[in-house]
């Protein structure tokens, strides 16, 4: 049985009601997570995200298929939002992908066959008998978990929603290949390629009834949401240098490179 860990993770393994857990304290975030420079963003999030970060589409397989995400640093495994004390910066949104660690959900594969249903995990080394129990004695869930369960299992099920509207997106022919490039007052130049936004004069070559059915899905209200948060590439430039000045700017040294 081969158990491969989300976009972030380590190592994870499946829960089990004896387990007691870690959990992070507040928004501090785990080690790894201070080194992304993106993170998925599921359906519900479009709206509290796009005030916040730039969302872009990205692929890992050549462009056949899509992940939406919230850019969150312009060099390769950088994270702008983390505070001094390793906590996420209380003035913008918490990604859902982060507010659910250590837990995740995810398929497994046996005999080389990936299993069509997912199960509960978690980040092996967030298992600790000093951790938190997550059942009583009787196998009943206890509330804090309860909460927990609810917000992994809503955001799994929200993560597909979204992977449907990028498919639907790229059906249509709307994505498109971009490059963000930006000259900071000092430095070098900077430059991201390999993203995908959609195309929105291509918008207005959809026939009606195309431009119907993505407005009665929420599609089209999270393109808009998409198209208008590219601007805060200029906010994560301000920010970097913001940071740089204070003498915190700085890129880890390891993490995860792209998602999966």
């Amino acid at each position: 049985m081969e158990i491969k860990p989300p976009y972030g993770y380590e190592e994870i393994i499946p829960l089990t009601k004896q387990h007691r857990v870690v959990l992070p304290e507040g928004r501090k975030l785990p080690l790894v997570f201070r080194g992304l420079t993106a993170l998925p963003l599921s359906y519900t999030e479009f709206a509290a995200a796009c005030r916040d970060y730039p969302i872009v589409f990205v692929s890992a397989d050549g462009g056949k298929s899509h992940v939406a995400m919230v850019v969150l640093g312009l060099e390769n495994r950088q994270n702008l939002f983390v505070t001094p004390d390793g906590s996420w910066d209380a003035g913008v949104y918490l990604p859902a992908y982060v507010r659910r660690y250590p837990f995740c959900m995810t398929r497994v594969t046996v005999d080389g066959k990936e299993q069509p249903e997912r199960i509960a995990c978690v980040e092996k080394r967030a298992i600790n008998d000093k951790g938190e129990t997550l059942y009583d004695a009787r196998g009943e869930p206890l509330p804090m978990w309860e909460e927990r369960r609810k917000l992994l299992f809503e955001y799994e099920a929200d993560l597909v929603r979204s992977e449907e509207m990028s498919r639907a997106l790229a059906g249509l022919g709307l994505l498109e290949t971009f490059t963000m490039q930006a000259v900071p007052s000092e430095g070098a130049p900077l430059a991201m390629a390999g993203m995908y936004r959609v195309a929105e004069h291509k918008l207005g070559e959809l026939a009606p009834e195309q431009l119907k059915e993505l407005t009665q899905k929420g599609i089209l209200a999270r393109v808009y949401a998409h198209l208008i948060s590219l601007n805060h590439f200029g906010r994560l430039l301000d920010r970097r240098v913001a940071l740089a000045k204070q003498g915190r700017l700085a890129t880890p040294a390891s993490g995860p490179k792209k998602p999966d």
